[in-house]
């Protein structure tokens, strides 16, 4: 069988949809999830056997590490597929030959230059690139009426992404490339995209969920997503909902035939009611991966694959709702089990996850909205409450 190396921050979805296809499976990941399937090629970054305590994701996590790490692997198989947190452009040219989706991302990766090239095309909230915090504090003293966020020029997930009202947060950011923009409070949605070389199908929308859904403050993280796209899922007052399902899939497949992007890819929008703004497109495999496969009773995997190979599948109408929901560590706490069906990415027990780090994922799904959402928030406080009740201290 060919050999299909998966490499990136989490792989344990992409592992088990994997393994029920016809490739000998490779993993290269940085975090290590008690649920993993083992494999024999197998390498994980965290060990957490040798040290129970998770730290800091911002602090610890490298790119290049994991690509050292991998080497062997690298040059023994015969496909490689890089998800979150490993860009195709970090790879060597020969191992780039590999790689089963976009190569060449510069133009979306970096944010300043996605912002250029489709400002004229699209709804896009107005992006500046800055050389340090000084400049960036400078653009919101002179434009006094328009909020700006602050966010790396590179990057995925939320991380590092700040409302341009507290120079001393931005501190942190002050060695990476930034960009400045202007922060537009709406609704945020995604679309999850499948694309070939001539073609380009929208399969499903989704609603979009930070931190700044659930607590109202200036942290963007990305926290999950609620699938299909419907009234009650947009979880806001919305009767239009056909109307934007359609404009979400028509500027979907535009933006990506024109960044000439295969496999499957994701756009992020933000909704209010001067209409839909593009925030950024994710060119490779999303967090809505399993939520995915679960409202369309498909492999993720396989369909992206195929559409890489100029395959594209045909999908029905969604089935079920499914909703993801990422749990951040309410406090620094020693993990004991958690009996709930619909958990995943759990830490091994006795390991320490520090507060504010990602803890597990709540994954489920039902046919019927309320109930599934009723599911996953009662699974959250049950979760919620038993991180507090575990608290230790660390240095």
């Amino acid at each position: 069988m060919e050999k299909l190396l998966l490499i990136g921050i989490n792989t344990r979805s992409m592992i088990e949809s994997g393994l029920k296809l016809n490739y000998t499976i490779y993993s290269t990941s940085y975090f290590s999830t008690s649920d993993v399937p083992l494999i024999k090629n197998q390498k994980i970054i965290l060990d957490e056997s040798k040290n129970s305590d998770c730290g800091v994701f911002e602090d610890q996590f490298n790119s290049e590490n994991i690509l050292n790490v991998s080497k062997d692997y690298l040059d023994e198989v015969d496909y490689i597929i890089p998800i979150s947190g490993i860009s195709p452009n970090d790879f060597e040219k020969k191992h780039q030959k590999k790689i089963l989706g976009n190569k060449d991302i510069c133009k979306v990766e970096d944010k300043y230059k996605f912002y250029k090239e489709i400002k004229n095309e699209f709804l896009t909230p107005e992006t500046f690139y800055v050389n340090d915090v000084d400049e960036a504090i400078e653009i919101q003293k002179n434009n006094p009426k328009v909020q700006y966020i602050v966010k790396p020029l590179k990057g995925s997930g939320g991380y590092n992404t700040n409302l341009l009202n507290n120079p001393s947060q931005l501190q942190l950011n002050i060695n990476e490339k930034l960009i400045v923009q202007e922060y537009i409070e709406g609704i945020n949605l995604s679309s999850s995209v499948l694309a070939s070389k001539n073609e380009a199908k929208n399969i499903i929308n989704s609603r979009l969920l930070t931190q700044h859904d659930f607590e109202k403050n200036s942290q963007f993280k990305y926290v999950g997503n609620i699938l299909p796209l419907t009234e009650k899922s947009i979880l806001t007052p919305i009767k239009n909902i056909d109307d934007i399902n359609r404009k979400m899939e028509d500027s979907s497949e535009k933006l990506i035939k024109k960044f000439k992007l295969i496999g499957s890819n994701g756009v992020d929008y933000i909704l209010n009611k001067n209409g839909l703004y593009v925030i950024e497109i994710n060119p490779r495999i999303q967090g809505t991966f399993e939520c995915v496969q679960q409202a369309l009773g498909i492999n993720m995997l396989e369909a992206h694959i195929k559409a890489c190979q100029n395959e594209i599948i045909s999908v029905d109408n969604p089935e079920y709702y499914s909703y993801k929901k990422i749990i951040y560590s309410p406090q620094t706490m020693r993990y004991k089990k958690i009996n709930l069906n619909n958990i995943y990415d759990m830490p091994h027990l006795e390991s320490i996850t520090r507060k504010d780090e990602p803890l597990l994922t709540i994954i489920d799904k039902d046919k019927d909205f309320d109930k599934l959402y009723e599911k996953v928030e009662l699974a959250s406080q049950i979760v919620n409450k038993l991180a507090k009740k575990a608290q230790v201290s660390v240095k």
